[in-house]
């Protein structure tokens, strides 16, 4: 029977001021030689407004931060299991006061990029500037804007100097958004264009065809702190998720991770079939529906409080995503240290009787239009089926003429974030397991979708008075507060929490290490060993 592994990651550790480690780099076992095959839905494109898809400094999104893991180095990395920031470039990391407003790193010894070249305290300084320079849309220079400045007094030590408190901001250099790229390499103040890195990480990229697939080799020159467990990884694309399980059944990949559709993930989870596995995991990702505040038609609270009332999320996942997902009422979810179902508490269940009070309460008495923009399926993802059951509910009502649009998966985000769509939806996959990164990538000033829903109480005292507790949990009240103003507001609707799925041959192993709570492979997790 086929066996259905259940891994229950910690989901929030204490930040602490003083971080240190032990160095060492892994051969591991049971890597055989020959390359570990990696599918995935993912699509990594090379476009006139996307010319450098593998720079640090460009890219957010999942399938570029699945590669950046892997072949980049940060100062800190998470250890196998552990949610606490780790020194991996670094050997050691420290806030230098109490203030919390100096963050000082010494560097390990030999530190190499993968082209041989010396990794130094000057090529930290030179990626954090270089990535606040270009500061990309849509990027992540917004993980890093609190940094007033960097300093490199000699090759070995890296100062933060920071503009407020920041008690998540070593979480946040364990990121791709603190990735060290070689300053040998790389122009300060434009994009490495084309399908090409250079890092310092566990993995070197050795070719990338896009739609195809990306070759990676174990980069013998890293020195940090994880274990690599083969030699090398192949990943392979597909742009349907159903070639990619018939993929995995024929041995033509080992591991199939991102995107698998709910219909794929019951059968597996049903499957007698001794030669796959299926590993379910809790997952951190979460699913926002965003409205456009500053939209004729959604200006008004009182439209988007009664689009409140008539959401079914108990649908949505019954229906689109055959309950391989959770309802969720909050923009921090479940698991999360300071969660509180806001939503549930302000709205409970869905009611046309009071979205039309508020309606009429408002002035508003003919049918509300509005367009929902929903990005092109790709692989195993069911945006569409999404869309229009939101659409579905909504025009259910007799109160909203809601229609469906798709947008070219390539182009998406970045209309989103010139506002051109009313209502859109995205799976956030959090940066580091904690509730100010459900809040602050939305909500905060440097927001990185442009939002144009700004709250002052959130930017001004929230979030600047959360960042001061190391100890997160001190933290839940306030963050309960973002969480109430948010749903009074509705700038944005929770809609569900996914679960974590990754399916191998019975002969692959570490696959119950391999994602992070960031849905990303951790390529050097996989072996090849015997079934146990």
């Amino acid at each position: 029977m086929n066996r259905k592994l259940l891994v229950l990651p910690a989901l929030l550790g204490v930040m602490t001021p003083l971080i240190a480690g032990c160095g060492g780099t892994g051969g591991g076992s049971g890597d055989s030689g020959k390359a570990i095959v990696v599918g995935t839905t993912d699509s990594i494109e090379l476009t006139k407004d996307n010319p450098a898809p593998l720079d640090p400094a460009t890219s957010y999104d999942s399938a570029t931060w699945n590669i950046f893991y892997n072949t980049f180095q940060m100062l800190l990395t998470y250890p196998r299991g552990s949610t606490t920031p780790t020194p991996d470039a670094a050997k050691e990391c420290h806030y230098t006061d109490v203030s919390g407003l100096t963050y000082s790193c010494t560097m390990r010894d030999g530190q190499k990029f993968s082209n041989g070249h010396d990794l130094t305290a000057d090529d930290v300084k030179f990626s954090i500037e270089r990535m606040q320079k270009i500061n990309y849309k849509v990027g992540p220079a917004s993980l890093i804007s609190d940094v007033k400045s960097v300093e490199a007094p000699d090759s070995k030590t890296v100062v933060f100097h920071l503009k407020s408190a920041d008690a998540t901001f070593p979480a946040k250099l364990a990121t791709p958004a603190a990735a060290i790229v070689d300053s040998q390499v790389y122009d300060m103040d434009k994009p490495y264009n084309g399908f090409k890195l250079v890092g310092s990480g566990p993995y070197t990229l050795d070719s990338f065809v896009q739609g195809k697939q990306g070759v990676f080799s174990k980069n013998s020159h890293y020195g940090g702190i994880l274990k690599v467990n083969n030699s090398k990884v192949e990943l392979k694309l597909f742009a349907d998720s159903k070639k990619m399980e018939s993929a995995l059944k024929t041995g033509d990949i080992d591991v199939m991770s991102r995107t698998l559709d709910p219909d794929q993930i019951n059968g597996l989870l049903q499957s007698t079939d001794q030669k796959i596995k299926l590993t379910e995991a809790p997952g951190g990702e979460a699913r926002y529906l965003f409205l456009n505040t500053d939209s004729a038609n959604l200006k008004e609270v009182a439209v988007r409080q009664a689009m409140a009332w008539l959401i079914d999320r108990q649908a949505i996942t019954r229906d689109v995503y055959k309950r391989t997902a959770e309802p969720l009422y909050s923009v921090v979810p479940q698991g999360i240290t300071g969660h509180i179902n806001s939503f549930f508490n302000k709205y409970s269940k869905p009611s046309v009787s009071k979205a039309q009070a508020l309606l009429h309460g408002a002035g508003i008495h003919d049918k509300v239009p509005l367009t929902i923009n929903y990005r092109r399926d790709n692989g195993g993802t069911s945006n569409q089926a999404e869309a229009e059951e939101i659409a579905r509910q909504l025009n259910a009502s007799g109160l909203f003429q809601v229609t469906a649009k798709s947008e070219q998966w390539n182009a998406f985000l970045s209309k989103a974030s010139s506002r051109a769509y009313q209502i859109f939806a995205i799976s956030w996959l959090p940066d580091f397991p904690d509730p100010d990164n459900y809040i602050a990538p939305f909500f905060d000033k440097d927001n990185f979708l442009n939002l144009p829903y700004q709250n002052k109480q959130i930017q001004d005292q929230i979030l600047p008075a959360t960042r001061k507790q190391a100890e997160r949990s001190t933290a839940s009240t306030d963050f309960g507060t973002a969480q109430n103003l948010i749903a009074n507001d509705v700038p944005m609707l929770p809609l569900w929490q996914g679960k974590q799925y990754i399916a191998a041959r019975s002969d692959i192993t570490g696959v119950e290490w391999a994602l992070n709570s960031s849905t990303t492979t951790q390529f050097w997790e996989l072996g090849r060993g015997v079934s146990g």
